[in-house]
This record gives C-alpha cells, sequence and structure tokens, in this order.
C-alpha cells in the first residue's frame, strides 16, 4: 500500500515506522524542517546535545516509546530526580510516600488522608467510573480542604485556568497511576531520537519531506493530499492525519458539518515554556520538577533540565524551562521574551534571588495545541480513528485517553492508526 501520513511528530513517525516495517510505503508531510512535532528540539553551536522546545521525560514504565528505542537500538538514559513543590516561598520535596507522610505543612490526619488517597488512586486499575467525577470535587470531599486548598487546587488553577473545576477525575488518576520515581531520556535529545526513527522509516523505502505544507485532504475513490508545492493532489491508498483537529477541519473542506461540530466540542490550551539559559544552577537543592502551589502565580511549574541531565552536554550551562499552559486569549501569549521575563521575575526571585546575573540567554517557544481539556465523561467525546472521509485515519492528541498527553502514547496511538489500516485493508 501506498499510504500519506500528515505530521512528522511521534504519532506519524511511529505510525510511519511500523507501516513501513510491515512493508508498505510511507510518505510523511511534515511543514516544519525537523521531526518530532511537540518535542522538537534545539541546539546552539557549542552543545552536544539537542533540548525540546517544551520540556519532556518519560517514565519508567512508558512502555510504548522504550521499547520502540529499544527495537531500533536508540540509547535511553535512567535517572532518579527531586520532584518538590513551591509553597509560600518554601521548597519541599514530595515525590515518595514518606515524603507525604512527613510534609510539614500539613497535620498529620491530612497528610494520611492524603496518602491514602493517592494509593488508592494508584492501585486501582479502574479508570471508567472516575471520569463521571471531577477531580476538584473528589479531591476536595476525600482529601480534605487544607490539603487541597494548600496544594492542589492552585495547581489545578494553574494549569487548568478557568476550567479547573471541569476536570475529570480520571485524569488526575491518571498523572498518579503512571507516575515512577525514576525518569528516562533518550540519549542526546528528542530531536535526536526523532531523526533515528525518521532514518528507519528510509532505510525501508519511505520517505519524510519537510518543509511541505499539507494544503487540502479530500476522498473519492482513493483519498488524496494537495500541498503547497503541488499542482494537483496525489491520490493514497490511505491517510493518516496527526494535526491537531482544528487544523484537520480546515485541511479537509468535505467532512460533514455534525463531524465538524464534535471536533470543535473538545476545548484545548497552547503551551508556552520561557528557557533560561544560565552560567549558575538555579534550584540549589538539585529539584528537577518544581511545582507552583501558590494561589494567583503566573507560573506553573519551573523544570530544571540540568538537574535531570548533565549539564556537560550543553557545554555547562545550566537549562531551566518555566512553564505554562494559555487559552489562545490569554495576554502572555502575544508577549515577547523579554516581557515574560519581566512577567515571572519576582516569581523567579523566590526560588533565586540572584538568577538574573547569571543568564547567558533567554528562549521562549509557544504552541498553540498541547492540552486537550479532560471534562467528565471525556471518553464520549473522543473522536474515532476513522473519520467520515474513506480512507482517511484521525489520530492526534485528543484521542491519548484516560492517558495524558505526551511521546510515549503518541507512538502507542500511532502504531494504532497503522494496526487500523493494517486490518481494514487485511493485510
Amino acid at each position: 500500500m501506498n499510504i500519506a501520513i500528515i505530521g512528522a511528530g511521534f504519532t506519524g513517525l511511529a505510525a510511519g515506522y511500523y507501516l513501513s516495517k510491515s512493508g508498505h510505503h510511507v510518505t510523511i508531510y511534515e511543514k516544519d524542517s525537523k521531526p518530532g512535532g511537540l518535542a522538537v528540539g534545539f541546539s546552539r553551536p557549542e552543545w552536544d546535545w539537542t533540548l525540546e522546545e517544551h520540556y519532556h521525560h518519560w517514565f519508567a514504565n512508558d512502555l510504548s516509546v522504550l521499547n520502540l528505542a529499544k527495537e531500533i537500538n536508540y540509547p535511553v538514559l535512567l535517572r532518579r530526580p527531586k520532584t518538590s513543590v513551591l509553597i509560600a516561598n518554601s521548597s519541599y520535596q514530595l515525590d515518595s510516600p514518606y515524603h507525604v507522610l512527613t510534609f510539614p505543612e500539613l497535620p498529620v490526619v491530612d497528610r494520611v488522608r492524603m496518602a491514602g488517597v493517592l494509593g488508592i488512586l494508584r492501585y486501582n486499575p479502574f479508570w471508567k467510573p472516575l471520569e463521571r467525577f471531577h477531580t476538584h470535587t473528589a479531591l476536595r470531599k476525600f482529601m480534605g480542604n487544607a490539603a487541597y486548598q494548600l496544594l492542589w487546587e492552585p495547581q489545578l488553577k494553574n494549569k487548568f485556568g478557568s476550567y479547573y473545576q471541569d476536570i475529570s477525575l480520571a485524569w488526575f488518576w491518571a498523572r498518579i497511576k503512571k507516575r515512577t520515581p525514576k525518569l528516562a531520556y533518550p540519549e542526546g535529545g528528542y530531536l535526536r531520537f526523532a531523526e533515528a526513527i525518521t532514518a528507519e522509516i528510509k532505510r525501508r523505502g519511505g520517505e519524510v519531506r519537510f518543509g511541505v505544507t499539507v494544503e487540502e485532504i479530500k476522498s473519492r475513490k482513493k483519498p488524496s493530499v494537495k500541498t503547497a508545492h503541488s499542482r494537483s493532489a496525489k491520490e493514497y491508498d490511505a491517510v493518516i492525519v496527526t494535526v491537531p483537529s482544528p487544523l484537520f477541519t480546515r485541511l479537509a473542506p468535505d467532512l460533514p458539518g455534525n463531524y465538524v461540530k464534535d471536533l470543535k466540542r473538545i476545548k484545548g490550551l497552547g503551551a508556552m515554556n520561557l528557557i533560561l539559559r544560565l552560567k549558575e544552577q538555579f534550584m540549589a537543592d538539585g529539584t528537577y520538577w518544581l511545582s507552583i502551589c501558590d494561589h494567583g502565580s503566573p507560573v506553573l511549574a519551573v523544570v530544571e533540565h540540568t538537574n535531570f541531565m548533565s549539564k556537560h552536554h550543553y557545554n555547562n550551562e545550566h537549562l531551566v524551562y518555566v512553564g505554562n499552559y494559555l487559552s489562545p486569549e490569554d495576554k502572555r501569549y502575544s508577549m515577547n521574551a523579554k516581557e515574560i521575563l519581566g512577567l515571572y521575575d519576582g516569581h523567579l526571585r523566590k526560588i533565586n534571588r540572584r538568577y538574573k546575573k547569571n543568564i547567558i540567554g533567554v528562549e521562549l517557544f509557544k504552541a498553540p495545541f498541547a492540552q486537550p481539556i479532560i471534562e467528565t465523561n471525556y471518553s464520549r467525546l473522543i473522536p474515532p480513528l476513522h473519520t467520515p472521509l474513506k480512507g482517511v485515519y484521525l489520530a492526534n492528541i485528543q484521542q491519548v485517553y484516560p492517558w495524558d498527553r505526551g511521546t510515549n502514547y503518541s507512538v502507542e496511538l500511532g502504531k494504532r492508526a497503522a494496526d487500523a489500516i493494517l486490518s481494514d485493508t487485511n493485510y
């Protein structure tokens, strides 16, 4: 079969890899100059490794992507970094049952209640009954108001903004269920890993066309793809679309109105990451991930990548993400790096009051579609892999559920899309 894939993120790359491995010819179209999607990386001349525009890591149980790495003999590093929370200008390690039970900012009874709820969620294998409950209501009820208001409500607000009370308990379950103390990272960075998968696809006869924008997808007897570089559309036996749903609806004008309406029911947020390049360590206690638990904070999390991976790969620079999820209407989404740093400065000084003296450079990256709003009964909203257009399949971030978005589930989804095509065509 001759199959087109729109997008060279990890969903598209995984689909392309497994289809080409099965002996089919794939053509991947990517408007960017590099593979990786939301995990795309960049570099500086002095660095040995690339760095992701938006922070990424794998959990030790992310088997879909880890098995893919193993299959193509790509090296993966395993580390146990420190995870903490910031409350009232103080940082507390909170990444194990021991640290939960000894957390000094809550009375003993509240710590025990919180540990009990987290334990039940972690070892409960059933997510479906949970999706009809709100995280906001359930955590307040079962953990107690003190724990909820101190730790969980500010994190929900900082992540989801005005949607924070709409989030399903199934989403929170997935966050707790999948978390592991050890984290994994592809040697050299995600871009190098994506390039290795790209090379495997090409080795099997596939094509990956970078810098090519798809303008239209149609389906008559066969699905077809028209690009900005072609005068006419090219037919394929199947097309996998991995771009966000709003973009898909613009590319495919023949989609039925009801289907488009259903896709638009799923709301989402964009991602914005300010990256600080520093001469000295930002979080001197070695924390890799710091969740901000202050109400009204303009910052969701501070992630010091070089407290996870060695600074020696980056010319001894200390690299720090200051991350947020934002609605497209948020004023911060239109601000530049200097303006964003000015907005965040007072909050960053609470962590390290001297950090500005160590700045080598500042980078700002934005992605318009990064986090679906996982509301109650989200499973009823998930679009199927099969679209109303014959031979056209949709596989994007909105279908990663109940798990949270991430490259592991992108790989899993890409394989599912490849398997669906092979099943439908009896290959």
